[in-house]
């Protein structure tokens, strides 16, 4: 077993409210390290038009939390996992579209906790997520343990994972999935998001959109001190005369930020030009 996998496993089993702590001073000691990364998170707050020091403070701590909860999430048992989620608002029209046997579409973005939403869920019905592969390989194999949870199957974000996305819908079952990532070229249109345009993923947008799917947008929001989460689902909202695809799903994430702004990952380089991709 290497080092990082040692480590990792030891994080998992400190309490919740330790690994928040240390995530919060992670997540300040990046801030004041990287200049990129300190430019980026300035500029999307005042994007969204979060100019006030308290949204700021929160984000980047959260950031940090985001990294140093993964330990527990990954390496504690299932239930134990779940048992993190203190309480739950607006799961009822999922589980009646559950109930129905009707396909079932969770849009989890950057916000939160979007690792124990999936795994709440599994807890209730069978689900197929669409993953990246990290970027640091060795990441890859313990992120996989630590997801690949009763009920959960993951699948790669490449043709056989989309492949596997529309099978699941069409057995009446439940996928999800992160729809704020940037695509690739080929993948995304332009859409703004809090005004400025952004390179948004088609594949959800027009998921959410597909006759008979049920879609909901879910998220993980912290309890203070690092008391446990609350699960929040939204109902995708209805389109608006005129608008794209890609830009009713901006919407719908524009609308669950502004419930937890300080909770968004805001350092993330959402506005960024894929290779290959026409600027916007």
């Amino acid at each position: 077993m290497s080092f990082p996998s040692v480590l990792l496993r030891f994080a998992g089993k400190l309490p919740l409210p330790l690994l928040h702590a240390l995530g919060s001073a992670l997540g300040w000691a990046i801030y004041g390290i990287s200049p990129t990364y300190r430019r980026n998170l300035r500029a999307n707050l005042q994007q969204a038009g979060y100019t006030d020091a308290r949204t700021r403070r929160e984000a980047i701590g959260a950031a940090g939390k985001m990294l140093t909860e993964l330990p527990a999430l990954w390496f504690r048992p299932h239930a134990e996992v779940a048992a993190m989620v203190r309480s739950v608002h607006g799961m009822e029209q999922a589980f009646a579209a559950r109930d129905e046997r009707k396909p079932l579409l969770f849009l989890t973005p950057h916000m939160g906790c979007f690792e124990v939403t999936a795994q709440y869920a599994a807890l209730h019905m069978p689900i197929t997520v669409l993953y990246r592969p990290p970027k640091m390989g060795w990441l890859d194999p313990l992120m996989r343990e630590g997801r690949n949870r009763p009920n959960v199957r993951l699948v790669p974000a490449d043709v056989s994972g989309v492949r596997a996305i529309f099978k699941a819908l069409r057995d009446g079952e439940a996928v999800g999935f992160l729809p704020d990532q940037v695509p690739g070229e080929g993948e995304g249109d332009w859409a703004e998001f809090f005004g400025r345009p952004a390179y948004t993923m088609t594949l959800a947008a027009r998921l959410a959109e597909r006759e008979g799917v049920r879609c909901f947008l879910a998220f993980g929001c912290r309890l203070p001190r690092g008391r446990g989460y609350e699960l929040r689902v939204r109902p995708f909202p209805e389109k608006l005369e005129g608008e794209s695809a890609t830009r009713r799903l901006n919407r719908a994430l524009e609308d669950l930020v502004r419930e937890c702004p300080g909770q968004y990952l805001w350092s993330y380089n959402r506005y960024k030009v894929p290779r290959g991709a026409r600027p916007a």
